[in-house]
């Protein structure tokens, strides 16, 4: 299905002119190699532009769309037309130069095999090239010598004649996808599985680039490299019969994909990357947006939402959106020289901002004064997992994948979620708007406890009796009494007792009573009296004997408790 669906973004974009046809690719070009029609380096021209990262512009090699390269990893193979100094010049800085002069050799042979018969200027230049070329002669040439030192540490070249690439010249191109049609005359063929239709077998598919931690050279999707993945004494792509032309769409579409950094996310160490059908960019800006954007306000981003799952088009960034367009959604880690698929999912953009608009009310909880963020977002979430102030902050690798398919399918959250937020509130004693939204979400979606999910609301539930969240808002009370009582108090009871509190507190509250009765003795300006009520209201909704041990979901009903409590006493502050 994944390559299926990338097999048919790669016709739309090519429909569109956005894209590459079979036998080329965009590559990433530092310098164009300018030659005469005698085939001798005249100039090196300097291709890189000026982007901003961050704070600062630096330089970055240009992509051109040239001929597709070669699958290679320690063979030697020449691409046509591009490739590093070790191919095209006949030196390189890797200290091995019985291997370079292979290289510029194969390089050699490929580009006057495909080009001896072609009739045009440029394609004799390049000839005429590789026939006077003399890589002992390279380091000490007058056009290489200022940018030599760049050009050993495995820039892209390409070459040049006249104005243009030669690339560009019609004869060139002419050559090249002759050759590219014809390349294994000899090649199986199969039924592919991708198009459903017979053609030649890829027995190697194309390396993908752009997935975070992966080799940067390029990882495979789809490859068979062991006796132990193979079948049927199949060799390689024999084993999943995919044919040429589909090995590159799919590759071509899924490269493209990931160099739009634009529209890629990653979290933890899963990459995230999104298309619609058609090529519409306005469906991923609207997707990641909604997702990974904090910048939107809660009711706006739910409006969208709302529309989109109602089945009405909404307008994004000047474009349409219909809601029964169909989306794709596809997660990718590393995996040594190979890419594991952590999630694959495909649906109507509706259902889509259906399930994500649910998920939103799910989370939305009382937010302090202090939190400017109007949403939580999934990287936000799965930061409340794990210890800021750790050497490695990542999140667990499967977490980010599996909450983003929950969340996409409205499906339960997965159970990792939760013991993070469990454990981090254990260690630290601190209820997070972010870990509170959590827990509250979690319980609304996965519990079937009607009584614990009736306090999993947005804010406080004065009329509830449930003791463990009854139990959550009067120590959120004996908190604050301790406090008014000793300002600047350094060490308070939920420092020392909140985790014993919630899961024994038969063996704590006793304790904690006796001790705020002492604090409140030592008030003078009337804030006892205040403090005695409200003690006196969380009293009377205690109906039941104080439990010796309360099970994980009671206490996260207590630490539900807490935060709407503490939540409640900052925001009368704020009134006054």
């Amino acid at each position: 299905m994944i390559l299926q669906a990338l097999t048919r973004y790669y016709e739309d974009m090519l429909a569109l002119g956005r894209i590459a046809r079979p036998g080329w690719s965009k590559a990433k070009i530092t310098y164009g190699l300018v030659l005469d029609e005698n085939g001798g380096v005249i100039q090196l021209l300097h291709l890189q532009r000026e982007v901003e990262r961050g704070k600062k512009k630096v330089l970055v090699p240009q992509e051109l769309e040239l001929p597709a390269p070669v699958k290679r990893a320690v063979n030697v193979a020449a691409n046509f037309l591009w490739d590093n100094s070790g191919y095209l010049l006949g030196a390189d800085a890797k200290g091995k130069p019985a291997r370079t002069a292979e290289c510029f050799a194969a390089a050699k042979a490929l580009h006057l095999e495909l080009l001896q018969s072609a009739d045009s200027p440029a394609a004799w230049a390049i000839v005429r090239f590789f026939e006077t070329w003399d890589p002992a002669q390279a380091a000490s040439h007058p056009a290489l010598q200022e940018d030599w030192e760049d050009l050993m540490k495995g820039s892209n070249l390409t070459f040049w004649y006249g104005e243009a690439p030669a690339a560009e010249d019609a004869a060139v191109r002419e050559a090249w996808q002759r050759h590219y049609e014809d390349a294994d005359p000899e090649a199986e063929s199969a039924l592919c599985l991708v198009t459903g239709r017979r053609g030649p077998l890829a027995r190697l598919h194309p390396s993908i680039k752009g997935v975070a931690e992966a080799q940067s050279s390029g990882a495979s999707l789809v490859s068979f490299n062991a006796p132990a993945f193979c079948s049927y004494e199949h060799e390689q792509g024999g084993n999943a019969p995919t044919s040429e032309y589909a090995a590159f769409a799919y590759a071509t579409a899924l490269n493209t994909l990931l160099a739009d950094r634009n529209h890629v996310c990653t979290v933890g160490d899963t990459t995230i990357l999104c298309w619609a059908e058609g090529g519409e960019d306005a469906y991923q800006d609207c997707f990641l947006d909604s997702l990974f954007n904090d910048s939107y306000t809660e009711q706006d981003l739910l409006n969208t939402l709302h529309a989109l799952a109602e089945g009405r088009p909404i307008d994004w960034d000047d474009s349409r959106l219909d809601p029964s367009t169909r989306f794709y959604v596809l997660g990718l880690a590393p995996n040594a020289a190979r890419l594991s698929v952590r999630f694959f999912w495909q649906n109507s953009f509706g259902t889509m901002a259906r399930n994500l608009a649910r998920h939103y009310e799910r989370l939305e909880i009382v937010r302090p004064a202090f939190d400017k963020f109007p949403t939580l977002p999934i990287w936000r979430l799965l930061r409340e997992t794990v210890n800021q102030n750790a050497r490695d902050s990542k999140p667990n690798p499967r977490l980010a994948g599996d909450l983003l398919l929950a969340v996409l399918n409205d499906a339960p959250y997965p159970a990792t979620l939760l013991n993070g937020v469990v454990l981090r509130i254990r260690a630290e004693r601190e209820v997070s708007r972010g870990r509170a939204a959590i827990l509250k979400a979690y319980y609304l979606r996965n519990a079937q406890d009607e009584q614990l999910k009736e306090v999993m609301t947005v804010d406080l539930n004065e009329q509830t009796t449930y003791l463990p969240y009854v139990l959550g808002r009067l120590f959120a009370v004996l908190e604050a009494v301790q406090q008014k009582a000793n300002p600047g108090i350094n060490t308070t009871i939920k420092d020392r007792y909140f985790n014993s509190a919630s899961a024994t507190p038969a063996s704590v509250f006793p304790v904690l009573i006796n001790l705020a009765q002492k604090h409140l003795a030592k008030m003078d300006d009337g804030s006892a009296v205040y403090y005695n009520k409200q003690l006196g209201e969380l009293h009377s909704r205690i109906t039941a004997t104080l439990p010796a041990r309360m099970s994980l979901e009671e206490q996260s009903a207590f630490q539900i408790g807490y935060y709407h409590e503490t939540q409640k006493r900052y925001t009368k502050k704020e009134e006054q």
